[in-house]
Formats: structure tokens, C-alpha cells, sequence
């Protein structure tokens, strides 16, 4: 069930940086990243404060090249900088259309965008102006899915949504197993203990440990991002504290 007032004031988009890739194998679709901006600016004249987290994982994936033998510290320090390129992008498709954006990075950068510091963050936002977290953690080690439950609870943001290539979390992949079915709704603890593998262990901790709500859908299909503002329960999978007889597989 859907309404026309937003159900949501603040929340927390995760997009990785495979969603910015539309069709292609590497680097930045401006078709996608001009549709993310159009569905970002109806929500932010719905009154919705929005804060974005972007991966790098199109540009570069530090992880990937520790394992060939980098140094993984390095690696990571190169994958904040990938995700820096992808804010930067986002910004700037949302400036032409006509929203205001501003990027803070976990890592000083001065000359390219503002630093993160929660309290002007969250005034940022007061102020109806997007917010692109970049950079990650700051921290080597940990994800940008870590960075995205790390600042949807510092910026108190009503829900944090996962933005993926299908519509939720399901039992096993759906690309390589048609059986496969999707849970319409799931404890953090089921995600864990089933070793789901929609966001990395820790991020699902913070989350759980702070109570804050989870829903995973798909970023693919223009309009999913509204309709789940507006209260839409049949979109994706919701994942919080709460037990419920939905937590069972759904077609």
C-alpha cells in the first residue's frame, strides 16, 4: 500500500558502483546516473532528506587487487579515491537537475569536495540539500556497505536502503538459480546465521545493534525508489528487529 505523502523524512540510499554501469563493463553510464538524479529530485520535493553512499567497485575494487598480491592498505586507500569519482559524478547530474548536492569525504580532500562532519551533514540535509558520502569509513578494512549503516545511524536516518540488481534478498542467487525464492521480510539475525549475502557481517551488525531498518531492492526498475517512500511493504525485503510470519520465502 502506497501513499502520496512520503513515509519516510530521512533516509539513506547504498548504491554500488556496478549500479552506475548501466550496460557497460567499466566506468559511468550518464544515462543511469541522470535517471538516479531525476528519481532523487521528486523525492526531494516531497520534503525527503536524502543521503547517498557510492562504491567504487566500477572504477576499482581494492579487495580484488589485494588478493593479486597489493598490499591490501593500499588497495582500499585506492578504492575511497574510486568512490570519490563516483560522488563527484552524482553531484553533478543532480546539480543539472537543478538539486543541490554537496560531497563530504571520509578522507581529506579539500580541493575536490568537503570533509565529513556529522553536525554539518545532517544541517546539509535540514537545508534540502543531497548529501554523497564518499571515501568509505576513511579506513581501510571495511566497506562501503559498513560506511552506508555507519552513517544512516550517525545522520539518524529513518531507513537505509540497499539498492542491488534484483528485487531483494532471496535464498539463492537468482541469476544462476530460477528457483531461487525472495524472503519479503527478514530478521538481521536470519541474514546472518543464513549467511545471505546481501551486505558484508558488520554492516548488518551496526544495523541490528542500533535498530536500524534495512530494505533491499531493485534500483533497475525507475519508480521502485518512491513507491518504497511512500510505504510501499511489497518492494524488495525489509530486514529489521522485528519477527514475522514474512519472514518466510515469498515467490
Amino acid at each position: 500500500m502506497t501513499h502520496n505523502e512520503p513515509f519516510y523524512r530521512r533516509i539513506l540510499l547504498k548504491l554500488s558502483g556496478e549500479a552506475l554501469l548501466g550496460g557497460g563493463e567499466f566506468g559511468i553510464a550518464p544515462g543511469v546516473v541522470e535517471r538516479l538524479a531525476r528519481e532523487i529530485r521528486t523525492l526531494v520535493e516531497m520534503g525527503v532528506e536524502i543521503a547517498l553512499v557510492v562504491g567504487g567497485g566500477n572504477i576499482f575494487r581494492g579487495i580484488g587487487l589485494a588478493g593479486r598480491g597489493m598490499d591490501r592498505v593500499s588497495a582500499d586507500h585506492m578504492g575511497m579515491l574510486a568512490t570519490v569519482i563516483n560522488a563527484l559524478a552524482l553531484q553533478d547530474a543532480l546539480e543539472q537537475a537543478q538539486v543541490k548536492a554537496r560531497v563530504m569525504s571520509a578522507i581529506r580532500i579539500n580541493q575536490v569536495c568537503e570533509d565529513y562532519i556529522r553536525r554539518r551533514a545532517v544541517r546539509h540535509l535540514e537545508k534540502g540539500r543531497v548529501v554523497i558520502f564518499a571515501a568509505g569509513t576513511g579506513n581501510p578494512f571495511f566497506t562501503t556497505d559498513s560506511a552506508a549503516s555507519l552513517r544512516a545511524i550517525e545522520i539518524n536516518a529513518d531507513l537505509m536502503l540497499k539498492a542491488t540488481k534484483v528485487n531483494g534478498i532471496y535464498s539463492a542467487d537468482p541469476v544462476l538459480d530460477p528457483s531461487a525464492q525472495r524472503y519479503s521480510h527478514l530478521t538481521y539475525d536470519e541474514v546472518i546465521d543464513r549467511r545471505l549475502a546481501v551486505m558484508d557481517t558488520t554492516a548488518i551488525v551496526l544495523c541490528r545493534d542500533n535498530g536500524m531498518p534495512l530494505r533491499v531492492f531493485d534500483i533497475k526498475r525507475e519508480g521502485n525508489l518512491q513507491h518504497i517512500i511512500c510505504g510501499a511493504n511489497d518492494i524488495g525485503t525489509l530486514v529489521d528487529n522485528q519477527e514475522s510470519t514474512a519472514s518466510t520465502v515469498a515467490p
